[in-house]
């Protein structure tokens, strides 16, 4: 029977995911992510040539499904940066993978892909001249609004203990008045608990809000 070889490549993705956001491209373990995908870690060296490499193939398919998730064209800004906020909420783990990508590197220096990836953005920032309206601040320009969309989307999903320790009585209340609770725990969220321990619903629409008003 034919080796599959795509199948075996998503299950070492799948796999890679969690230990590198987990630890990183350092103090991940190829053993660990083969003994996860339920495949011999020899295999991952023909298909991706080493542990370095493997990261930043996991890095650049989590980026593109962010892209295929949460395109901006045809969306105004406040609800791309709601949409923004929901992908972060259900996938916790790229931020940290970028996070881990920048701590790895060499400090200001480029990353794999980063040819690639900065021509996406560009076509994002060209997205935003095109949506930006007769009321927008001109001396803003689409780069710098971008940027800024996307963190207040995203930052708080990357130092959530600052989200807590900023916006404190806001994060409680609106976690007691939802009914959600926080167990300390990072393993023990689901997928959609705010990990700052706030209520998410509220801290999306303070997101939101807050874009309005930049574009306005």
């Amino acid at each position: 029977m034919a080796w599959d070889t795509a199948k075996t490549k998503r299950l070492l993705l799948d796999a890679a995911v969690d230990e590198f956001a987990a630890h990183g491209p350092e103090g991940a373990r190829i053993d660990r992510i083969a003994a996860a995908a339920g495949v011999n870690k020899e295999r991952i060296y023909p298909y991706f040539g080493g542990k370095r490499q493997l990261f930043e193939a996991v890095v650049e398919r989590e980026l593109e499904r962010l892209a295929g998730a949460v395109p901006l064209e045809g969306v105004e800004l406040p609800e791309y940066a709601g949409r923004v906020f929901d992908y972060h909420l259900a996938h916790p783990h790229l931020l940290r993978l970028l996070q881990w990508e920048a701590l790895s590197g060499e400090a200001g220096g480029p990353v794999a892909g980063e040819e690639r990836r900065s021509a996406y953005y560009a076509e994002k920032v060209a997205a935003v001249a095109r949506a930006r309206t007769a009321a927008s601040d001109p001396a803003l320009p689409p780069g710098e609004l971008l940027y800024a969309v996307v963190a207040l989307a995203g930052w708080q999903f990357a130092v959530p203990q600052l989200a807590r320790m900023i916006l404190g009585g806001a994060a409680e209340s609106g976690a007691a008045e939802s009914g959600t609770t926080d167990s300390g725990a990072a393993g023990s969220r689901t997928a959609t608990e705010d990990p700052a321990g706030g209520d998410p619903a509220a801290r999306r629409e303070a997101v939101v809000e807050l874009v309005r008003r930049l574009v306005r």
